[in-house]
């Protein structure tokens, strides 16, 4: 059983770990990174006991990112009001 439910905004975004962390109760934090988000994931662990988190958050976030780097802008039609 997950130790707790933390939303994705009570996170913080780590640069060293590449990970969005949030402190565990045994001195560490736990971990996720950007690409399990991505794949649905959402159990971020402690590296250092065995607590787990699971992190709400909107999948569609993490994926939209990455599947739409090499979409073309959308067009802009003129619309002719009367």
């Amino acid at each position: 059983m997950s130790y707790d439910d933390v939303e994705i905004e009570d996170m913080e975004w780590n640069e060293e770990l590449k990970s969005f962390t949030y402190p565990c109760p045994c001195g560490d934090l736990f971990q996720i990174t950007k690409e399990e988000l991505s794949i649905g994931e959402e159990i971020a662990r402690c590296p250092s006991c065995s607590l787990y988190i699971t992190v709400i958050y909107n999948m569609e976030d993490f994926t939209g990112n990455l599947n739409n780097k090499n979409m073309e802008p959308s067009k802009q039609h003129s619309v002719a009001v009367v």
